[in-house]
């Protein structure tokens, strides 16, 4: 029997070489996280530090009004989502199946667009004040009292009406899925209907609806036309002002590095929400509580509750621009319309179809990858979504008109000729900040869909010869086909209704139906603002009624 010569050589290590996948969703991660640094890393190294000159002059003022403001919208869109969604899920009223579904609507409305149709209808020369003028008779504004529209408090009822559907369908699902034997015991124990409401149902549904405030609150520091309109100065006008106005970038991430403080903070609020208190059904059958009839002046209470919000985040905004809309109907012919409409379309559309493919492609390279990088990775893609347009904006906009310059520059010495900036000077910003705002929303989408893939199909797949390419395109996208669809379409959304970003990396005399609006609204104009406005809410209502279908 011959013996195998052992080898006096230490047998050397297996190095894991990346594969393509691993590779590219690290490369899009990056891409990704990237602006978020660069603000972090223009705050702290820039070429004019006025950080002392913020904290003495104008940061206190910024971050007072940006805390009132979260503070309050948070809180009312709290309350009104919370109790509208208390009822719809407790109770049968007058109006109750479609007035459930038409509390979404406000989604559909930009916030910006509510608070040019909210002082259209009640500034001094609006239907509301006139007719008090004619009916009175009074001659000016001494002689009568009206509250102040263009304030904080306008602001706060603004944003929570447009704002507080978040609440309202976290909340919603929250109270649906409690168990009846919770209920029914606390009726049995003589409890009344608000102390039902308070002993057992908030405090069960409470993480869902701390979730819910928290994306409103993060989406009210990422407003910029409502506080700008109503001459509110926030953290994100600041960062405009001081960048626009005073030319001082680094200044501009500084007060954006404080808004990415805030947005972290809310983001651990909402995650802990999520982890903290949670309800376990013991019962092995679960059985969905019964809505209970309310008559006379209880229905009546109902109805009126849940339509206030309703008219004041739907139907008033849309009734306004609407009525504008038609009043001006040869503006709808305008080409500077026709062009905003053109540019919308485009680089919304780009920019759908390159987040949703890169969204796909990470998810997939990541399950395939055996490296913790991506895995690692992965989560912090989120943080875009999270944070403001206006601290893209920053991101992005500084460091890539650097690049652009030196590849100009570099590009000129070799050849001779003066290309231009090739990025910063076209729709390729904007389309960047797009994909990085909105990234989450087709990952998310993207590892849901994989998720409901069974592991044998791919399996099979492999074992039939597939490359990983293959079983990509053959097996998982055909059964992802409607969550990416709907990805595309929701991506597509909230690249219209965008628009701090869009003001600042817009390529000079390109509008969008956002931009439009705002150029012409903050002019005064609300008419030429109004076919614009109406195209945005069109196109809102596409993705609430995606929504609606996708909570049923």
């Amino acid at each position: 029997m011959s013996v195998a010569p052992v080898s006096s050589q230490p047998r050397r290590a297996r190095v894991a070489i990346p594969s393509l996948w691993s590779l590219g969703a690290i490369a899009i991660a990056l891409v990704v996280i990237l602006p978020i640094a660069s603000v972090v890393w223009l705050a702290l190294f820039p070429e004019n530090n006025i950080w002392p000159h913020l904290i003495s002059t104008t940061l206190p003022r910024y971050l007072k009004n940006t805390a009132i403001l979260m503070i309050c919208v948070g809180g009312l869109a709290g309350l009104i989502g919370t109790g509208a969604a208390w009822l719809v899920a407790r109770y049968r009223f007058p109006g109750a199946g479609w007035i459930e579904w038409a509390l979404l609507l406000p989604l559909a409305i930009p916030a910006y667009v509510g608070a040019y149709a909210l002082v259209d209808l009640l500034e001094y020369a609006g239907p509301i004040q006139t007719a008090l003028r004619e009916l009175m008779g009074w001659k000016n504004s001494r002689d009568y009292w009206f509250p102040e529209i263009r304030s904080l408090g306008a602001a706060v009822i603004v944003l929570a009406a447009a704002l507080y559907p978040y609440v309202y369908l976290l909340a919603r699902t929250a109270f649906r899925e409690q168990p009846a034997s919770a209920e029914e015991v606390a009726m049995s124990l003589g409890s009344n209907a608000f102390q039902r409401f308070w002993r057992i149902g908030l405090p069960l549904a409470r993480p869902a609806i701390a979730a819910g405030m928290a994306i409103v609150m993060m989406e009210t520091v990422n407003d910029f036309g409502t506080v700008e309109f109503f001459a509110v100065q926030t953290l994100t006008t600041g960062i405009f002002s001081v960048w626009l106005d005073g030319s001082n970038a680094g200044g501009a991430a500084q007060i954006a590095t404080v808004v990415l403080v805030l947005v972290v903070f809310l983001m651990g609020l909402e995650s802990a929400s999520r982890k903290r208190a949670r309800f376990f059904n013991l019962s092995s059958r679960h059985r969905p509580i019964e809505r209970h009839h309310l008559t006379g002046v209880a229905a009546a209470f109902a109805t009126l509750a849940c339509l206030i919000p309703f008219a004041l985040g739907f139907v008033l905004p849309a009734g306004v621009i609407l009525s504008h809309a038609f009043a001006n109907a040869a503006r709808w012919a305008d080409p500077a319309l026709i062009s905003a409409l053109k540019n919308t379309l485009m680089v919304g559309g780009i920019a759908a179809i390159l987040t949703v493919t890169a969204g796909v492609f990470m998810v997939y390279g990541v399950r395939l990858s055996g490296h913790r990088l991506p895995r690692l990775l992965l989560p912090l893609t989120t943080i875009g979504y999270a944070a403001p347009g206006a601290v893209l904006g920053v991101g992005i906009l500084i460091p890539l008109a650097a690049f652009d310059h030196l590849l100009a520059d570099a590009i000129q010495s070799v050849t001779g000729v003066d290309i231009g900036l090739l990025i910063t000077g076209s729709a390729a910003a904007l389309v960047l900040a797009y994909c990085v705002r909105f990234f989450a929303i087709a990952q998310g989408a993207a590892d849901a869909a994989m998720g409901r893939v069974s592991p044998s199909l791919p399996m099979a797949a492999r074992s039939l010869g597939r490359t990983q390419g293959r079983v990509l395109s053959e097996v998982y996208v055909p059964l992802m086909r409607g969550s990416v669809a709907s990805a595309l379409l929701l991506v597509f959304v909230d690249c219209v209704k965008e628009l701090p970003a869009t003001l600042l990396l817009r390529p000079f005399n390109f509008n969008t139906l956002a931009t439009r609006v705002h150029d012409q609204a903050s002019l005064e104009n609300l008419g030429q603002a109004a076919p614009a406005a109406t195209l945005v809410i069109a196109v809102g209502l596409v993705a609430v009624g995606l929504l609606a279908r996708t909570n049923r």
